[in-house]
């Protein structure tokens, strides 16, 4: 499999790094593409991809004649709800200590509602990952990933399912989440919920219900994401087309 994916990943998180805090902190735009390549080590054609993806999601502008344009209104948001950011990087940029306070692990077999989510029989088996993370050392995001058995393809360990759900994804199971879909909406925590936040029952959540897809439009997993109120403040880029 080409390394090539990682790669651009790896090169657009050290853009972003370099262009919040790093050698292009103070610039108004980016170098030249040919001496941006040389810099990084990359093709053009690895470099126009990338710098399209960071044009697509708001953080650059691309303008013929003027150059690459730093959009650091776009850059400085602390927390994009358009744009899928691991749980810990998410705490962090809005200015906390992150840590997991648990990652739980459990075999069960898919409701109806799960079971149109990933395109399964109801009762089929499925493998639920339950992960609360704390700033500051108080719960603030709550996630129940759910994923279909039969997508597993090698043995694992609960300890391989700490890391972040894409990274288990992609080494045990083959699959590379390309898009998702979340509904967004503020819920009411009941009983369990204020249990895990320690909170009221009735406090209000911001719960998002996402099913992620591979690029061919097969669900992957689905995930129920409940993110207590004062620790972040979630923006949408929406561009006019």
């Amino acid at each position: 499999m080409s390394t090539q994916p990682t790669q651009n990943r790896t090169i657009r998180t050290q853009l972003l790094s370099d262009m919040r805090s790093g050698i292009y902190a103070a610039c108004e735009r980016l170098p030249r593409e040919s001496v941006l390549a040389e810099t990084l080590g990359i093709s053009r054609t690895q470099l126009r991809d990338i710098l399209a993806s960071l044009e697509r999601e708001g953080f650059i502008t691309r303008r013929h004649g003027v150059g690459t344009i730093i959009n650091r209104h776009v850059l400085n948001v602390h927390t994009r709800m358009d744009i899928e950011v691991e749980f810990l990087d998410m705490i962090r940029r809005n200015g906390h200590r992150a840590e997991v306070a648990y990652v739980r692990v459990s075999n069960g077999e898919a409701d109806a509602k799960i079971a149109a989510q990933l395109r399964i029989g109801e009762g089929a088996p499925i493998l639920r990952v339950a992960r609360l993370c704390t700033a500051d050392g108080v719960p603030a995001i709550y996630c129940e990933d759910v994923v279909d058995k039969s997508l597993v393809q090698a043995e694992y360990t609960e300890s391989d399912l700490k890391q972040p759900i894409f990274h288990f994804l992609q080494e045990f199971c083959g699959v590379y989440p390309y898009l998702d879909l979340a509904d967004i909406r503020a819920v009411a925590a009941d009983a369990a919920l204020a249990e895990i936040f320690r909170i009221p029952v009735g406090t209000p959540l911001l719960n998002m219900d996402e099913v992620d897809y591979d690029i061919d439009g097969n669900p992957v997993f689905c995930s129920m994401e409940y993110f207590a109120d004062g620790y972040f403040r979630h923006a949408v880029m929406r561009k006019k087309l």
